[in-house]
């Protein structure tokens, strides 16, 4: 449950239940998850941002709620720029799961509604970043993930 990813190692607060079941404290929903493979990688993606992107803790959303074709959907990190516009949107998989073409179609759906600059997508042990540009309907993939101040440059 507790695999080692490719990603800097999160401080992260570890507790089970009397039945043995394991939870990890979000510091951004400000509540005890069980912990499962996915919520192993958000987590360790959350305090990257965090730690070493420099997002502040109050500009990011876990778990948001979105419609998307009438239907709700919820997005596994939201990261806004100060004027709460979204910058960057996260979907996060278990690390035995493959980023496909699905994975990308999902994440493009959820930013069908929010319009986020920047979308990243990560298994815990793959990560990838695209950049949108909608005035010109593009997307490229880049090989890394601008830091806070670069983020809200794009908006």
């Amino acid at each position: 449950m507790t695999q080692k990813l490719n990603l800097p190692i999160a401080q992260l607060k570890l507790s089970k239940d009397l039945k043995g079941q394991l939870f990890v404290w979000c510091i951004i929903r400000n509540k005890k998850l069980v912990l499962t493979p996915e919520e192993w990688v958000r987590q360790h993606i959350i305090h990257f941002l965090i730690n070493n992107k420099n997002i502040p803790k109050s500009l990011i959303a876990s778990e948001a709620l979105i419609k998307v074709n009438e239907l709700n959907r919820r997005c596994d990190i939201v990261v806004f720029s100060l004027t709460k516009k979204p910058i960057l949107v996260v979907e996060c998989k278990a690390p035995e799961i493959e980023l496909s073409d699905k994975v990308v179609y999902q994440i493009a759906q959820y930013n069908s509604v929010l319009q986020s600059p920047y979308l990243l997508i990560s298994n815990g042990l793959n990560h990838f970043t695209i950049k949108v540009d909608s005035v010109a309907n593009d997307i490229k993939f880049i090989k890394e993930l601008p830091n806070f101040e670069e983020l809200c440059f794009s908006i």
